[in-house]
């Protein structure tokens, strides 16, 4: 029996049941509370811990008290644990946000001044760029609280992972009735408008790096693309030096052996944004990586990002 450590709030219950059935082994879910989930009123800037929303989580199976951990790869910080390894990367769900509203709005027919909820700086500076007339608010709570936000008025509009949306309900509500029969329409942000963060809607199944036994059950349902994606986004990420904390967007699109890679880096204060891209081979998704920093950088991003980590050094100190 297969126990496999997870958050418990229902949309990651859903992904990891998801990882169960697909690896077609005997499996129970070990529902934890990470850092980020005993403290749901808290802002995410005003935490000062790595992996807040993993931690827990990963050492369930560094102890093994579990198998396996199956988390939204976006969720992991950077650096790796040494007795952990990523045994798979499943196929990826839609990378993309979507828009929810009740009329079915595209960011740019929004009312102006509009209120939009999202728990990201990175979602916020980057609708900020098509539209610096919206007041974007900041949010925390699990999908349905967010949407219900929409439906008692609260906000206009909220943007949430269409990932998410989809492995939590089977009709996702583009275009009709919304999740839980809500009345709310969802429309997609192209990643011209808004870049996903790295890794969005890719899933990271991680076990002990010396459990053979498992990383091979976990072999079945690795996905190579899915795997070089991940890997070209998360470097720029790390390479570029931001955290969780940093307004950092990715994207990577595999076709065939060619890889190329969106990047975005934006500054709160300023509200400025950097967009670049790179290409490159699937077999050197570091160096495509390495280049769009590169890019980044010559553009003025070592000074965004002192900025960034300066007004996130002052927010710990209040």
């Amino acid at each position: 029996m297969l126990r496999i450590a997870t958050r418990r709030s229902a949309l990651a219950r859903a992904q990891a049941t998801q990882v169960g059935l697909s690896l077609g082994e005997p499996f129970e879910l070990v529902p934890l509370a990470t850092t980020g989930d005993l403290h749901p009123d808290r802002a995410v800037e005003a935490f000062d811990t790595k992996g807040m929303f993993v931690d827990a989580v990963r050492a369930a199976v560094a102890d093994g008290s579990c198998e396996l951990a199956v988390h939204s790869a976006k969720d992991l910080p950077a650096d790796p644990v040494d007795a952990l390894t990523i045994g798979a990367h499943p196929r990826r769900e839609d990378p993309r946000d979507v828009l929810i509203t009740g009329e079915g709005h595209l960011l740019r027919s929004l009312p102006s001044v509009a209120t939009v909820g999202t728990s990201s700086a990175r979602r916020r500076l980057q609708l900020l760029r098509v539209r610096p007339d919206l007041q974007v608010l900041a949010v925390r709570g699990n999908v349905d609280t967010r949407l219900r936000k929409v439906v008692d008025g609260e906000l206009v509009a909220v943007v949430v992972a269409l990932a998410g949306l989809r492995r939590l309900y089977t009709d996702p509500s583009v275009g009709g009735v919304g999740p839980l029969g809500l009345p709310l329409k969802a429309v997609t942000l192209e990643p011209g408008e808004c870049l996903p963060a790295p890794a969005q809607g890719a899933l990271a199944v991680e076990c002990r790096a010396d459990d053979d036994e498992t990383l091979a059950v976990l072999a079945r349902i690795d996905d190579p693309a899915t795997r070089v994606a991940v890997r070209a986004e998360r470097t720029f990420q790390r390479t570029l030096g931001g955290g969780c904390l940093t307004p950092i967007g990715a994207l990577a699109t595999v076709d065939g052996d060619r890889l190329e890679l969106a990047g975005m880096l934006a500054d709160p204060v300023r509200r400025r944004v950097l967009r670049q891209t790179a290409t490159g081979t699937v077999a050197a998704p570091a160096a495509v990586a390495r280049a769009l920093v590169d890019r980044i950088r010559e553009l003025g991003g070592d000074e965004m990002l002192r900025n960034i980590h300066r007004q996130v050094r002052a927010g710990h100190e209040r």
